[in-house]
């Protein structure tokens, strides 16, 4: 779960591990045995037939054979059963006395069954090999924007998850990422206005500033401004491409993005806080052994917006806060506290970390609480999730040869 694994409500890549899990269920020692349901039907088909009166015949149903096997087999294997139906169908039915005979309409039926059976076949491989494609387009544009994350790195133990509100979705409008450097480690997540392709060309655009100034600049003031210069940049060029922002933001066009950004010290500083700076984001909690506690919310303007500050560059100011070394920052974006269930209340977030670290100290490991608010927050909307979501914890790292705590028990 560490790193930049997404996960969906179902959790997210629902589609892919029900196709493994189906794919699974039709081999036997790595070998595939889906041929086996359309051959027990055929010959359940067959014996019932020769077992029954001539007034009942039901030889003509073994047109579902092949139709089974276009659903669950290959090409060749398909062509193989329509094939094998109808000879089974002649050899059958032959063996009645004329009378009973079902003859040449059903003969027809099962032939032209067959064929279409073999070319739906086709069509449903040809369509499974353009959608695994397109998932490897999907997945390759996640890796560049969600990168995968080392765990631990740069000095932080970390854990995140992101949950699409679309089932089908690889990546969205949420971002986060970790980038060590001279100056220390800084750590971004924010959130996109929209949804879609336009939200990932942003995400991208964003992050991609924040893994270059996050590194090269000594002042966290610096690297906020850079970053809300380039959405500004964004939003222009956008515009150069004749997007109206203003007129049509059902398009889903990309305005503006809250974010939080955090700054560690460099290892062997003295440590004992963290410097904050949030674009009008959900503030942090920070969860340790004594309780729970929700840093000061965002004082400033999104992403984007910065020409919209009466005074001042529209730029957040740096706020330094108490971290301490056994604490863990749970940074998450408003898929988490706008999670509504049946009767239209909220998450309460804040009341079931502060629960769960009541009962059990050792929740406050990244891992352990992300896992904590995915699971709360997906009983909580019954897995209907109305936005994107990313969890995302952080703190310093332990020394070597940690002691992996374990799981807390389900709440």
């Amino acid at each position: 779960m560490s790193g930049a694994e997404p996960e969906g409500p179902d959790t997210g890549v629902g589609m892919r591990r029900g196709r493994a899990e189906a794919q699974a269920l039709l081999r036997v020692r790595g070998r595939s045995v889906a041929w086996v349901p359309p051959l027990l039907l055929l010959v359940a088909i067959a014996v019932v037939d020769w077992n029954t009166s001539g007034d009942f015949r039901i030889i003509s149903w073994i047109v579902l054979v092949p139709g089974i096997a276009a659903a669950i087999c290959g090409v060749l294997t398909t062509a193989a059963f329509a094939g094998l139906a109808l000879i089974t169908y002649v050899e059958v039915d032959t063996a009645w006395p004329h009378q009973y005979q079902t003859g040449l309409p059903d003969f027809i039926l099962v032939g032209v069954g067959g064929v279409l059976a073999t070319l739906a076949c086709a069509v449903r491989l040809r369509g499974e090999r353009r959608m695994l494609h397109m998932r490897d387009v999907a997945e390759t544009t996640r890796r560049t924007v969600l990168r995968p994350l080392p765990t631990p790195w740069a000095g932080l133990d970390h854990a995140a998850v992101y949950l699409a509100a679309d089932t089908e979705a690889r990546v969205g409008g949420d971002f986060y990422d970790i980038q060590p450097g001279p100056h220390g480690t800084r750590v971004l997540l924010g959130d996109v206005q929209g949804k879609g392709l336009p939200a990932v060309e942003a995400a991208a655009a964003l992050l991609g500033t924040f893994r270059e100034s996050a590194y090269h600049e000594p002042s966290l003031a610096v690297v906020a401004e850079r970053l809300e210069v380039r959405m500004g940049r964004h939003r222009q060029y956008l515009a150069d491409l004749g997007e109206e922002l203003d007129k049509d933001p059902a398009r889903g066009m990309e305005r503006f993005a809250t974010a939080v950004l955090v700054a560690f010290p460099l290892p062997g500083s003295p440590a004992g806080h963290v410097d904050v700076v949030n674009f009008g984001h959900e503030p942090p909690l920070v969860a340790g052994p004594h309780g729970v506690r929700a840093l000061p919310p965002g004082d400033g303007l999104p992403l984007g917006l910065s020409t919209l500050a009466e005074t001042g560059s529209g730029v957040p100011p740096v706020h330094r806060v108490a971290l301490g070394a056994d604490e863990t920052l749970l940074l998450v974006t408003d898929g988490v506290t706008e999670a509504r269930d049946g009767d239209g209340g909220f998450f309460p977030l804040h009341e079931r970390v502060a629960l769960a670290v009541a009962t059990d100290p050792a929740c406050v490991h990244p891992r352990l609480l992300v896992e904590l608010v995915r699971d709360g927050t997906l009983r909580h909307c019954g897995g209907h999730l109305a936005d994107d979501t990313t969890i995302f914890a952080v703190r310093l790292a332990r020394p070597a040869h940690p002691v992996h705590p374990a799981r807390p028990a389900a709440r």
